[in-house]
């Protein structure tokens, strides 16, 4: 038998959700297992956020019904400890980040107290109040049950991301402030994890050398675009510009619920921010900006693949490909590392397209025009001008085609000939 059954109403109607809260009251005294009804309403909220009010639901209930049979349990663990909340299987990259987190509390000598929803029992819930204080990897899932247990419990929580150099080095000062404020009573000394940031930043996470490097030196004005739920999209957001010095000309979500946060952490870092979850509206976004490259979901890689832009995924939604067998954590110093990488390879490095057009390797086809819209497009290239675009190096080819496109249409010009490449070109030089 299941331990808990959580029954998920369909309907907004407050006559049926009254009878389904009868049901669950009966059900409960008959059957062995704890009944639920999630308090989520499907037809106003997401799926992120009625995932995270469920996890919050069943965490009230449990750490409830500890209270009311004398179970639970307050006293605080002998040794700095922390609960991991929001990893989850399906999630992107959890596993790995799981692991690095793990890694990240243990060296400094904080143990982990409980990790949910992921690998941890119903029954042991009641144990959550005994850690020192509550760690939320990702905003989407974990924030609710996060502030519940501070606001009833006491409990502080970090809600930094440690993904990137400086989050991560923020997260580790943020963990020390919180055990030291219990230090002397506890363990009867404080704690100074300074050498441990420094020793990783130098000897474990090669970003900081890498960033520094002329390789990411020459990434020097190229741009990015950003687009993925609310806690990838700002991190990445902030190592492109900081760590890495590269531009982003827009960067959103589709968390429209948490667009405050977002916009706050974004805020002067970016051109322009774009809060939707349309995505035919991102992707006439990324066709109107045409970057160097596209940092988002699985939606902005079909996006990129459409445009002939480089697309590294970032976010969920993903595909099955996107949850690699090797260790690949976006958390943690192993984590910039990786992330490093995934930025450096999305962009089209020096003159690898030109290599392949002469070696007959690279794939020819033609790149889409500003709209990713259903619009349609009455420019017609002649094929004289087709093959004389082909002639024009692959990394710059299709900023060439919509520039001459954008000159035809303002021109009335209807089919685009070699005199009006040339023409283009020399009203681009002037």
């Amino acid at each position: 038998r299941p331990d808990l059954i959580v029954l998920t109403p369909t309907c907004t109607s407050s006559i049926l959700q009254e009878d389904l809260q009868n049901f669950v009251d009966r059900a409960s005294s008959y059957s062995e297992s704890d009944v639920i009804l999630a308090d989520v309403n499907h037809y106003r909220i997401n799926e992120l956020q009625a995932a995270d009010k469920t996890l919050e639901q069943i965490v009230r209930y449990y750490l409830d019904k500890a209270r009311r049979e004398g179970f639970l349990n307050r006293s605080l663990t002998d040794d700095p400890s922390a609960n991991i909340i929001g990893i989850s299987t399906p999630g992107f990259h959890n596993q790995h980040d799981c692991r690095e987190l793990k890694r990240l509390l243990s060296e400094p000598g904080i143990s982990i107290n409980q990790i949910i929803p992921e690998g941890e029992f119903l029954k042991n819930l009641k144990d959550l109040p005994r850690a020192w204080f509550n760690i939320v990897p990702y905003r989407e899932m974990g924030l609710m049950a996060a502030n519940f247990l501070e606001k009833e419990y006491g409990m502080p929580h970090i809600l930094t991301t440690p993904i990137g150099i400086l989050n991560t080095a923020d997260f580790i000062v943020q963990i020390s402030k919180i055990v030291n404020l219990w230090s002397f009573s506890l363990i009867e000394r404080k704690v100074n994890y300074d050498l441990y940031v420094e020793n990783q930043t130098k000897f474990v996470s090669q970003a900081t050398w890498f960033s520094k490097s002329i390789d990411c030196q020459n990434l020097a004005g190229k741009e990015a675009a950003v687009s993925g739920d609310a806690t990838h999209a700002a991190a990445i957001t902030k190592i492109l510009v900081r760590e890495m010095g590269i531009r982003v000309s827009c960067s959103g979500t589709y968390c429209k619920h948490d667009a405050d946060w977002f916009n706050e952490q974004v805020q002067g870092l970016c051109d322009e921010t774009i809060i939707t979850e349309d995505h035919t509206e991102i992707g006439d976004t990324i066709a109107r900006i045409e970057p160097s490259a596209i940092f988002g979901t699985q939606m902005e890689r079909h996006i990129g693949k459409r445009l002939d832009i480089p697309c590294g995924v970032i976010s969920s939604p993903v595909h099955i490909q996107n949850f690699p067998l090797g260790y690949r954590p976006f958390l943690g110093y192993e984590g910039t590392n990786q992330i490093s990488d995934l930025i450096y390879n999305s962009f089209n490095l020096g003159m690898e397209d030109h290599l392949l057009d002469v070696f007959g390797g690279h794939d020819t086809k033609e790149v889409n025009i500003k709209s990713l819209s259903t619009e349609k497009n009455n420019i017609h290239w002649s094929y004289d001008a087709e093959s004389e675009l082909k002639k024009i190096p692959g990394f710059v080819r299709g900023k060439i085609k919509k520039n001459t496109e954008v000159f035809a249409k303002q021109n009335n010009i209807s089919t685009i000939t070699v005199d009006v490449m040339y023409a283009a070109k020399e009203k681009l030089s002037s």
